[in-house]
């Protein structure tokens, strides 16, 4: 990308058997593409041997930098650490699973070069279980309600922005973490190109469909005011349905001279009200929950350890 420096950052968590083949594929690849880049391997509370594959090849190389999260917080969390890390023009995201070969580096930053701030690599062919990809897809569209863009369906961990784009989040304090949607704050120029995606080769994915959906529902009542309108519109149809009942009953009694019998079509009529209410007590209950989190002044994420300042303790802003 004209001779711009590189900062690939990689949230790193029970990733003990892929490392020394991620970083050995990483480096000679980045050698060929930049004058300067370094890596960041970012560990969220692994509990494996992650940590010590880390330091040590750190220790080997320069250009690659461990840093070792207090717990695990979360990719974005670990993304946001190493994020604001990075020293060079462009930030690169990759997962620790060799899924993202180092080998489509060069056609994201084509991309970038040809003038757009962020460029997302979404596999051409999807590889997971069909509730997986339905959990993705939901979330997906959650972020191109949150994002206003349609690049957000091709949304992916392998991304590639310009490093001043994270100014825009610099001040930002709370624990609910999305980077893509962060990135919207500074610019609207995105832009998405199929890659390929290799085969994972050892371990699961972290991200089940639980976590994914526990994601979507974060982004929503975090980045949206979308769960507060399907509130206000559930409660709108229950007052139309309310009224129409109510003419029912007027123009019955108006018309036959008796009232609309039954114990069952009540019960139902009232439990329908204090659903609406109770679905709408909940969405509000989930943004007041966010607004007491970011006043506690929770932290993102602290880092334990890092390769280049060894026993000091850093509390990253709140993201």
């Amino acid at each position: 990308m004209g001779g711009a420096s590189l900062s690939v950052v990689i949230p790193v968590y029970n990733a003990e058997p892929n490392l020394p083949a991620l970083v050995g594929q990483l480096v000679p690849a980045l050698e060929a593409l930049a004058p300067r880049f370094e890596v960041i391997l970012v560990d969220d509370g692994s509990r494996d041997r992650s940590w010590e594959i880390m330091r040590r090849l750190s220790e080997e190389d320069a250009r690659v930098r461990a840093i070792r999260l207090g717990r695990n917080y979360g990719q974005h969390n670990a993304l946001l650490c190493g994020i604001r890390e990075a020293q060079n023009d462009v930030v690169v995201t990759m997962d620790d699973d060799l899924q993202h070969p180092v080998s489509e580096l060069p056609a994201l930053l084509a991309k970038i070069a040809e003038g757009y701030d962020v460029v997302y690599g979404y596999p051409r062919r999807e590889q997971h279980g069909f509730f997986r990809d339905l959990a993705s897809r939901m979330t997906k569209v959650v972020l191109k309600k949150a994002m206003g863009a349609a690049t957000a369906r091709h949304v992916s961990a392998f991304r590639a922005f310009r490093t001043r784009l994270r100014n825009s989040f610099e001040t930002y304090r709370i624990p609910f973490v999305s980077i893509d949607l962060l990135l919207t704050w500074a610019t609207s120029n995105f832009a998405a190109i199929a890659v390929e995606h290799a085969p994972r080769r050892a371990g699961a994915s972290n991200y089940t469909v639980r976590k994914l959906v526990q994601h979507a529902f974060n982004l929503m009542t975090g980045f949206s005011t979308l769960p507060l309108q399907v509130a206000s519109l559930a409660g709108f149809l229950c007052t139309l349905f309310g009224i129409g009942v109510l003419a029912y009953v007027l123009v019955r009694t108006l018309l036959v001279g008796s009232p609309v019998q039954g114990f069952p079509f009540l019960a139902s009529i009232i439990a329908i009200f204090s659903g609406a209410q109770l679905f709408a007590m909940g969405i509000f209950g989930e943004y007041l929950a966010r607004m007491h989190f970011r006043t506690m002044d929770r932290p993102a994420y602290m880092v334990l350890e890092s390769s280049r300042s060894p026993a000091r303790d850093l509390v990253g802003a709140d993201g």
